[in-house]
């Protein structure tokens, strides 16, 4: 990762660029370089920052979508900041749409990639055969349309990940938490402009999910990004930025 991570008062985040304030929430098993090829492009015209959320450090007892979500909220206090994009990839959307019900005059506008929220197809409750790399590199792979896209730094990451007793255990008890926190009932409420930017085929959280949160969120629209699955900023990055660019412009100079 070429961008420097900025440590201050508890919160740890990547800053770039000025203008209207674009925040970048990453997944579960997402490192910042994921969101690499979103921040080199839109620093040119935004002020991009990406907290680290602190899947690793929150107490295990109150770790959830909803504590992540609080932290957003103390983060952009502590930054001093209202009225931002929200940009949020698998269980980052999720938080997203958490922060978003509960605070909807902090943000501006809400995009959602591959977004948890109402169904996802992840690893399942458990990690079988964990220790095997094998295993571990098919199951990335599993993300992506194509396979490529899971380089071995990305598979290295995710089974050092899997194979750390105390990491494996936060991860599970998200991914319990964020299938427990279905956001069907709440999403009526969220009435500022939606951009669902989807990869055709996420096997994750397939098209269905898209058309879904399409239809419950009032002011929405969705976008399709072909031969794509889980990770559209990553592995269709050009699409995905002019989707992304396009929803800005037009909801930002109105």
């Amino acid at each position: 990762m070429k961008y420097e991570v900025i440590e201050e008062d508890g919160f740890k985040y990547i800053q770039a660029g000025e203008g209207e304030t674009l925040v970048l929430l990453h997944g579960l098993m997402g490192e910042l370089s994921n969101w690499e090829p979103a921040i080199d492009h839109f620093k040119k015209n935004y002020r991009v920052l990406v907290p680290i959320l602190p899947i690793y450090d929150l107490p295990i007892l109150t770790l959830g979508v909803k504590s992540l979500s609080k932290y957003v909220h103390r983060f952009l206090k502590f930054k001093k900041l209202s009225q931002v994009v929200l940009i949020g990839n698998s269980l980052g959307g999720h938080v997203g749409l958490v922060f978003t019900a509960a605070h909807q005059e902090f943000v501006k506008a809400l995009v959602l990639t591959g977004s948890s929220g109402l169904y996802e197809n992840a690893f399942g409750g458990s990690f079988p055969r964990r220790e095997s790399y094998d295993y571990i590199k098919e199951k990335v792979e599993f993300t992506f349309y194509d396979p490529a896209t899971a380089t071995k730094e990305l598979v290295d990451e995710v089974f050092k990940s899997v194979n750390d007793r105390s990491r494996v255990i936060r991860i599970l008890a998200l991914a319990k938490s964020a299938i427990r926190h279905n956001m069907s009932k709440e999403l009526s409420r969220i009435t500022i402009p939606v951009s669902l930017i989807w990869g055709k085929q996420d096997k994750i959280t397939p098209p269905e999910v898209a058309i879904e949160f399409h239809e419950l969120l009032p002011n929405s629209e969705l976008n399709w990004v072909d031969k794509c699955g889980h990770a559209p900023m990553m592995e269709r990055p050009t699409e995905f930025n002019e989707y992304l660019d396009t929803f800005l412009n037009r909801i930002l100079l109105k």
